[in-house]
C-alpha cells in the first residue's frame, strides 16, 4: 500500500495550480458564478494540455492515464470552481467512459477522438421525474423496430442538457421489468423527436447546463446501442468511477474553501492581532484540514481500484458519501471563519458552500448511499419498495 504520489503527478498537481494562478482562475470562477456562463474558452487549452480524455484509450486519441491522474485534475481545478473543472470530469469519468469500456469498435472511433479533442461531449441521462434514487423503476422505454429502436420518455435534472453534442441514455428495453430490462443507447443532439425542457437555475453551480430531456418517438439506430439489455452492472459499475468524480469536486471545493480561511485567517485582525493566533480558530481550521485528508484517502482508495477496473461499489460509495458530507462541513466552518463577511458575495466561500452543496444530490443521494453500503455490509439487499 503505497500513499505516495508519483512524480508525474505531483508536477500534475503542480502545473495546474500554477495554471490557476497564471489564468486568474479564481477569478474567473466569480465571473462564472455572476453571468452563469460555462467557460467553454478552457477547452481547446485542456485539450493541448492533454487533460481531456487522458484516462480514456490511447487507440483512439485517449492518454491511457490511471484514473487517479484524473481524480488529481479535477481536485486541483475544482479548488477555484467545479465549473473550471468540468470539462476534465466529463471526458474522463464520465459516461464517454463507458464507452471506452463497453462500445463497439465503431463507437469509439466515431465518439473518443472528438473527445479528447473537444469536438463533442457526452452527457449521461439516468434521473426521471419519477426514478432517481430507484433507478430500476425507469419508464423511458426503447421498443424495437427494425434497425432501430423508437424512444420515447423523459429525462430530468441532465448535466450537460442542451449543451452536449452525445447522450448516454438509460432506457428500459421492450417489456423487459426491473433491472435486467435497462441498458444505455447514444442519442446525438439534433435528433428528431428530440428536445429539451428549460434550463435549471440552481443555488449553485452557476454555469453548469442542466435541463429536461423529452424524446418522442425518436428513432435511433440499433447500432447505437452501447449496453444492452441484461448488463446494467456494466452500467454502474462505470458510474462508480463518475461517482469518484463526484467526491473529488467535494475535495477540490474544500480544499479551496480552507485555502481562503487560512489566507483570511492570518489577514483579519480582532483584539489586535491575527484572529489565526486565537484557538478556536486554529481548532476549527485543523478540524477542516482532517476531514479533507480523510476523504481523499478514501477517494484515492476507491478511484485507484476502479481505475483497475476491480468491483469498487463499497469504495465508491464510502468514498463519495464522506466527501459529500465532508464538504458541507468545511465550507460551512470556512463561512464561520470569516464571520459576516463569510456571508458576503464579496468573498468566495458563500460560492464555495452553494456549490458544496449540489454532490450529496448529484450522482446518488448519500441516503442511497447508505442502503447500498448496509447491504454489502449485511450481505443481503434491502428492498425500499413498499410491501416488498
Amino acid at each position: 500500500m503505497d500513499f505516495n504520489l508519483s512524480n508525474e503527478q505531483l508536477m500534475l498537481v503542480e502545473t495546474l495550480r500554477n495554471m490557476g494562478k497564471k489564468e486568474n482562475f479564481r477569478d474567473l470562477a466569480i465571473q462564472i458564478d455572476a453571468t452563469g456562463e460555462f467557460p467553454h474558452h478552457l477547452m481547446p487549452k485542456y485539450a493541448s494540455m492533454g487533460l481531456v480524455g487522458m484516462t480514456l484509450s490511447t487507440e483512439y486519441g485517449g492518454g491511457g492515464q490511471p484514473a487517479l491522474d484524473a481524480i488529481l485534475a479535477i481536485e486541483e481545478l475544482a479548488k477555484f470552481s467545479p465549473m473550471i473543472a468540468a470539462p476534465v470530469f466529463e471526458s474522463n469519468v464520465g459516461p464517454v467512459r463507458v464507452i471506452d469500456l463497453f462500445g463497439t469498435k465503431e463507437q469509439k472511433s466515431a465518439i473518443i477522438p472528438k473527445v479528447c479533442k473537444s469536438e463533442c461531449s457526452v452527457s449521461v441521462c439516468m434521473t426521471e421525474p419519477e426514478a432517481g434514487s430507484d433507478l430500476t423503476s425507469l419508464s423511458t422505454n426503447a421498443v424495437e423496430d427494425g434497425d432501430s429502436y423508437i424512444l420515447n420518455g423523459r429525462k430530468t435534472f441532465i448535466t450537460g442538457g442542451g449543451a452536449a453534442s452525445h447522450y448516454m441514455v438509460y432506457t428500459r428495453f421492450g417489456n423487459i421489468s426491473g433491472y435486467k430490462g435497462i441498458g444505455g443507447i447514444l442519442v446525438e443532439n439534433g435528433t428528431p423527436g428530440f428536445s429539451f425542457g428549460k434550463q435549471e437555475k440552481f443555488l449553485g453551480l452557476h454555469g453548469m447546463p442542466s435541463c429536461d430531456l423529452i424524446f418522442e418517438d425518436v428513432r435511433v439506430p440499433k447500432k447505437n446501442v452501447v449496453i444492452k439489455a441484461g448488463e446494467f452492472a456494466n452500467l454502474m459499475m462505470t458510474f462508480d468511477i463518475e461517482r469518484c468524480g463526484n467526491a473529488a469536486m467535494c475535495l477540490g471545493v474544500a480544499g479551496g474553501a480552507i485555502e481562503e480561511a487560512k489566507n483570511y485567517a492570518q489577514q483579519r485582525h480582532a483584539f489586535g492581532r491575527p484572529i489565526c493566533e486565537f484557538q478556536d480558530i486554529q481548532f476549527k481550521i485543523v478540524d477542516m484540514a482532517m476531514k479533507l485528508e480523510a476523504a481523499k484517502l478514501l477517494v484515492y482508495r476507491a478511484v485507484s481500484g476502479a481505475g483497475r477496473g476491480l468491483p469498487s461499489i463499497y469504495d465508491s460509495a464510502v468514498a463519495k458519501c464522506y466527501a459529500n458530507e465532508m464538504v458541507i462541513d468545511v465550507t460551512n466552518a470556512a463561512m464561520q471563519v470569516f464571520g459576516g463577511y463569510g456571508y458576503s458575495t464579496e468573498f468566495p466561500v458563500e460560492r464555495m458552500l452553494r456549490d458544496g452543496r449540489a454532490w450529496c444530490v448529484a450522482g446518488g443521494t448519500v441516503q442511497m448511499l447508505r442502503i447500498t453500503m448496509a447491504s454489502l455490509l449485511f450481505g443481503r439487499r434491502f428492498d425500499q419498495r413498499k410491501g416488498k
